[in-house]
């Protein structure tokens, strides 16, 4: 199969494939019969809801409603736990791939993140998950939070999570991937119950999707549905993968971040000749510009800056890249003082790092 072929596919109905993996992913109230569920070749994972927010309190206190409350909340929290570690040990009995997914709220990234490991154990084949339904702070963890979390994560098990999301907070995360550095290198977990996302898919840092949500209650009915799982109900969710059951198995649990493509380089347009200008016939050729290194760019700065004003006695020596901390503290020192003294030079104590381009008077 040609790449563009296996492009389309990818984001053009690829559960259609028999030979793409399933993943399904479930939460507390999914009913499930797991011999059933097993019987589908294609099923190579299986994900569910570990933590939410932030963990109730285990004290209760205040008045007989919040008390019962508190409770409440408690006991939920409990039987979900226990839910969830015997699914997994169901699961990884059945030969499934096993994964955690953390439903992110408002509130303390850190204890989050903290909360979510302490609650899923996750082991070290584990696929683990942060769950951003929507980029609105006000119900769900902002993305800010989300950057903490996924670094405390890696702090304390040594490796990121996958990125769940929806097709508008992806792309609005890859269309600022400058300000978001980690979500936007996070594997995709994408959620979009459409047939083709083509035209959707955020292309900024992903070029894919590690998963695809396209079935769920949104989609799945009982007259029509995307993919029907045995053993569950229309509501359960249903995930696919670019590859086969035994190349997911491999990829598992997805913990390496996403490869940066690299910056595109800056163009400015081929000079032409005026006459052919002037005719009104010419096509506009670009050309991309290298972008030089830090370590020049500083460098030429300072030269021009001592060509321009060479009564004010900038002495510029060449700079090269540090090779490491103590020689790129010594750099920026020795570039510093060397600003320092020019701007002393300059009536009104203007900075030629910022005045190059103007002429002398």
């Amino acid at each position: 199969m040609s790449s563009a072929r296996a492009e389309t596919s990818d984001f053009s109905r690829p559960w259609a494939n028999e030979d793409r993996a399933l993943v399904i992913d479930a939460y507390e109230y999914n009913g499930i019969d797991w011999n059933a569920l097993a019987s589908d070749e294609r099923i190579a994972g299986f994900i569910n809801k570990a933590s939410d927010g932030l963990e109730p309190a285990y004290f209760c206190k205040g008045s007989v409603d919040e008390y019962k409350l508190c409770k409440t909340l408690w006991k939920r929290h409990a039987v979900a736990r226990e839910l969830f570690h015997t699914r997994r040990t169901v699961a990884k009995a059945l030969g499934l791939k096993w994964g955690a997914y953390h439903l992110a709220r408002p509130g303390n990234p850190i204890d989050q993140a903290n909360h979510f490991l302490d609650f899923a154990e996750p082991e070290a084949d584990d696929l683990i998950a942060l769950d951003i339904e929507d980029n609105d702070p006000e119900k769900f963890m902002s993305l800010e939070d989300a950057e903490i979390f996924a670094r405390h994560i890696h702090s304390r098990i040594g490796r990121y999570p996958v990125l769940y999301t929806n097709g508008s907070t992806a792309k609005y995360i890859a269309d600022n991937r400058e300000r978001y550095r980690l979500l936007s290198r996070l594997p995709l977990w994408y959620a979009r119950y459409k047939p083709e996302i083509g035209a959707h898919f955020p292309k900024g840092h992903w070029q894919n999707y590690a998963l695809w949500q396209f079935s769920s209650h949104i989609n799945c009915n009982a007259k029509r549905c995307p993919y029907r799982v045995p053993g569950t109900k229309d509501d359960i969710d249903v995930n696919v993968a670019t590859m086969g059951v035994e190349a997911l198995r491999e990829a598992w649990p997805f913990a390496d971040l996403t490869d940066a493509p690299p910056a595109p380089l800056p163009q400015v347009p081929i000079p032409v000749a005026r006459s052919d200008a002037l005719a009104g016939d010419v096509e506009i050729a670009y050309a991309d510009v290298e972008l030089a290194s830090y370590a020049e760019r500083m460098e030429n700065v300072l030269k021009v800056a001592g060509e321009r004003y060479p009564e004010r006695g900038v002495q510029v020596a060449s700079v090269s890249e540090p090779q490491g901390v103590g020689e790129a503290l010594a750099m920026v020192k020795d570039i510093e003082l060397a600003r320092l003294e020019a701007i002393r030079a300059v009536p009104g104590g203007l900075d030629p790092m910022q005045t190059v381009s103007i002429e002398a008077d």
